[in-house]
């Protein structure tokens, strides 16, 4: 099947469900759909690296219906197929991989259990759940020590039959870091024994999508559990198969595919209810003193609409570059260079925050058109899931405002006492941060008050690297 063939099929399999109700549509009712879905064979679970330009284009098309259901459906999809799948594709041996076929016949949901109630998106990786090894039963115990460890805002909990936990593995006591573990979430449609979910309630939008709170209370796993294509434990000692690359780093990985996928879906998004909405401003007449004219034609309109296909294709370039970058190294097994890695960082910070800010932008111009539901203004919380998924916005510009800052504290520049005018903006701007900074200090605040109070400038250098990053790797 040709990639084209593909995706006329994927478009027809599909196309039922922008008929869904979204607002009435149980969790339940929406898992079923997505259970046929994955029965049908259309999106195999292994063409995440054997065919990663379907993986893509499969959320891109999904997306393309985002206007009128939300995020609900897409993020069910994602999380099945690149969070909860592709990490056991990532990182389980070959017979775990197998049984993946299984999950596939069967329609077996997966979701991916990471986030914690204490260490939400704000705070990056914390994960306090425990599993620890009996070397005599050979078995992983799995708990939730705490309320704030109980796995928070988790897709497709409460219908899922499978699960990817992330846990603190330790052996006699010693921690060796977050590791993954695949378990069965339901066996028999019964959840098993302890482990508790809870409804996160309520939302603005996606009530399609069933978003849980998990804790697990001496859960028993065997110890194949544990996903060992780069770890396991032989005769009770801890085992790395791969020197100088923590099993923490491989599970990173799933970011990478995730944050190309949002961003092809945060685009997406905003190319239709662009073209939705101007062929409602084309058709709207206005009364002008020299005759009726479009609304379209109007100024601030016009002028909106061109900036927005300027800046779309720019973006989209760039997003589409990384894809093909990304796809080529995943079909070769290797690790993205560090150059791809942080044009992938900001291809989901800018497609998504672009979005935001042209998509706002368009439903003040355009008056009562953006009450209207077809337009799909009601589902733009679309973006502000974009926005938190797969690396909170503005957590990746914190932390590329400080690996810029800590190379140019290396630089010569560093030690200047006034700026030059040769300097680039970045330049400049790593200065003007880290000179504000040293006056903060210097009047007692600690360095990490400083950092929060010059949130402006560490945000303002983010915004210019990410400009610098996209011009160096679309000229490339």
């Amino acid at each position: 099947m040709t990639t084209a063939q593909f995706a006329e099929a994927f478009k027809n399999e599909t196309i039922g469900l922008a008929s869904m109700d979204v607002h009435t549509i149980t969790y339940e009712e929406s898992a079923k759909r997505m259970r046929a879905l994955l029965k049908t064979g259309l999106l195999r679970h292994d063409d995440i690296i054997k065919r990663p330009e379907r993986f893509f284009l499969a959320h891109r098309l999904l997306a393309s219906h985002s206007p009128q259901l939300g995020p609900g459906f897409w993020i069910r999809f994602t999380v099945h197929f690149n969070l909860s799948v592709g990490t056991v594709i990532g990182l389980g041996n070959e017979a775990q991989v197998a049984e993946l076929e299984k999950w596939q016949e069967d329609g077996l949901l997966g979701c991916f259990s990471l986030t914690e109630k204490f260490a939400g998106v704000n705070s990056g990786l914390v994960v306090n759940t425990t599993a620890d090894f009996d070397p005599t039963s050979q078995t992983f115990t799995l708990n939730t020590p705490n309320h704030g460890a109980k796995k928070n805002w988790i897709s497709q909990g409460l219908v899922g039959d499978k699960t990817v936990v992330m846990a603190d593995m330790r052996i006699s006591g010693k921690s060796f870091c977050p590791h993954a573990f695949v378990m069965s979430l339901r066996e028999g449609g019964l959840v098993v024994p302890g482990v508790t979910l809870g409804d996160m309630g309520k939302k603005t939008i996606g009530n399609d999508l069933d978003n849980a709170w998990i804790a697990f209370d001496n859960v028993k796993l065997p110890k194949s559990a544990l996903l060992s294509r780069f770890c396991d434990i032989e005769g009770d000692k801890y085992v790395q198969r791969v020197k100088d690359l923590p099993v923490f780093h491989m599970i990173g990985q799933r970011l990478f595919t995730g944050r190309v996928a949002v961003a092809q879906a945060a685009l997406e998004f905003r190319r239709r209810i662009f073209q939705i909405t101007k062929e409602m401003t084309d058709a709207r007449q206005c009364w002008s003193p020299s005759g009726n004219v479009q609304l379209s034609s109007l100024p601030q309109v016009r002028v909106l609409y061109e900036e927005e296909a300027s800046l779309y294709q720019r973006t989209q370039a760039f997003v589409s570059k990384c894809e093909a970058e990304l796809t080529t190294s995943l079909l070769t097994s290797k690790l993205p260079s560090v150059a791809l890695v942080e044009a992938i960082a900001v291809a989901k910070v800018k497609a998504v925050e672009e979005s935001i800010e042209l998509t706002h932008r368009l439903k003040n111009e355009v008056g009562s058109i953006a009450l209207m539901a077809e337009t799909g203004f009601g589902q733009t919380d679309f973006l502000q899931c974009c926005k938190f998924a797969e690396g909170d916005s503005r957590i990746l510009m914190q932390k590329m405002a400080r690996d810029r800052m800590r190379l140019f504290a290396k630089s010569t520049e560093a030690k200047f006492t006034a700026p030059s005018d040769t300097w680039d903006a970045e330049t400049l701007a790593c200065w003007t941060l880290a000179t504000g900074i040293e006056k903060d200090v210097g009047e007692g605040k600690d360095r990490a008050g400083a950092w929060d109070k010059r949130y402006k400038e560490v945000y303002a250098l983010a915004d210019v690297y990410m400009a610098r990053v996209m011009k160096a790797f679309l000229s490339a």
